[in-house]
């Protein structure tokens, strides 16, 4: 469950290159610059109301799992810790999103190059098979994969199993890092957009 959790928030990042390719394409954006309001205003807007749709997509989520026999064995305040975790997740790739979308000025175009980059970095991680039984160049890949650091540790925070303290901290330092390279990105795209 964890893997299909961590995917289901990668995918609704996603939605925000799209939105914001659709909103330059009808002229929405346009029309926000015309306003006398901040102009990171636009994509912080954007980007926190696509984290706001995957909180009620993880929770949907979560009872689903539970629905279905998911049963987490961790305290509460390790199942917050996966939650938060996960949402971080979604709301660093969706400023990745918000780049592709806004390099390409496309909707079709920002989906196919959003799945691009999404595809390898799932598939390649820790989500569905353990990576001890994937391949060396592909084993070595996902090993440092963001997609399998948050895995693992959202599996071990409501699951439990190996202790999630490194791969939740190596997770947020990829994060950070995500962030301080793709929020500029995403600015300087959006000012010449």
């Amino acid at each position: 469950m964890p893997g299909i959790i961590v995917q289901t928030a990668i995918f609704g990042a996603l939605v925000t290159g799209l939105g914001l390719t659709e909103d330059l394409r009808a002229g929405v954006v346009d029309r926000l610059r015309s306003l006398p309001m901040a102009r990171s205003a636009v994509l912080v807007g954007r980007t926190a109301a696509d984290l706001v749709m995957n909180v009620f997509t993880l929770i949907i989520m979560t009872a689903v799992g539970l629905l279905v026999g998911f049963r987490p064995s961790q305290p509460a305040w390790q199942l917050a810790a996966a939650f938060l975790l996960v949402l971080g997740f979604s709301y660093v790739f969706s400023w990745i999103s918000a780049w592709v979308g806004l390099s390409v000025r496309n909707p079709e175009t920002a989906q196919s190059a959003g799945f691009i980059w999404v595809f390898p970095l799932t598939f390649a991680s820790s989500a569905f098979v353990p990576t001890a039984t994937m391949p060396g160049p592909v084993r070595a890949f996902a090993e440092v994969n963001p997609v399998t650091l948050v895995v693992d540790a959202v599996r071990g925070l409501t699951v439990g199993g190996p202790s999630p303290a490194a791969p939740a901290l190596q997770s947020l330092a990829w994060l950070a890092a995500l962030m301080v390279v793709f929020v500029p990105l995403a600015v300087r795209a959006f000012r010449r957009a």
